[in-house]
């Protein structure tokens, strides 16, 4: 079993997949701002600035894997470029791979297309979208040296649409996955988390950017 710390362990994302490494018998650490409403037995809750290089160092140290779940919102908001340089820095120099958990809007419609964030994004979300998008070509510059995988979920993801577990899912590169007869994708929390932790224990991607739909 590995040790894999997740930063922003008690978000939405971040919450589905600490329970599902903890079940698969990982020892998992939890880093985060606030405590979790529904704690998951046998993990190790931390709490700390996600910018701040000494709170996240100890929550880093050790791990085998370490899984980035943050939002750029709230005290994030214009504040996640550097939260993850740091992330990365420290995974980087104790050899860690890091798992990055992105936006739909970083994806394309199809191969060489410019990307869902260059387009049409409803006002309350572009911000959020591009400084994702910004995380994930400052990670495809190389200036990052660490061994990543950026993640993009399905364009339906989120504590509004929950979702089944369902123990499936599809994987694709950059190019979204869409739903039956062409409609947008989604994919469940739990689901996702699945996905999640089946590359952290696999490692089947390597410096790749790659999406997880049902």
């Amino acid at each position: 079993m590995a040790r894999i710390t997740v930063i922003g362990g008690t978000g939405y994302a971040g919450s589905h997949i600490v329970a599902e490494a903890a079940g698969r018998g990982h020892d998992v650490v939890s880093f985060s701002r606030n405590a979790p409403a529904a704690p998951t037995a046998g993990v190790d809750y931390r709490h700390g600035d996600a910018t701040d290089t000494d709170a996240l160092r100890t929550a880093v140290d050790g791990a085998d894997i370490v899984i980035g779940a943050l939002s750029p919102r709230g005290e994030l908001a214009g504040r996640i470029l550097a939260a993850y340089q740091r992330v990365a820095e420290l995974a980087k120099h104790a050899d860690e791979r890091l798992i990055i958990v992105g936006g739909w809007s970083a994806l394309r419609p199809e191969p060489g297309a410019p990307r869902f964030s260059e387009g049409e994004i409803p006002e309350q979300f572009r911000a959020e979208a591009l400084e994702m998008v910004g995380v994930l070509e400052w990670l495809q510059s190389g200036a990052s040296g660490t061994d990543y995988v950026f993640v993009s979920p399905a364009a339906t993801f989120g504590a509004y649409a929950p979702g089944k577990r369902t123990g499936s899912y599809r994987t694709s590169g950059e190019v979204a996955l869409t739903g039956p007869g062409g409609e947008g994708s989604s994919i469940s929390g739990a689901d996702f988390a699945i996905a999640i932790v089946d590359e952290a224990e696999r490692g089947a991607h390597h410096r790749e950017h790659v999406s997880f739909a049902n």
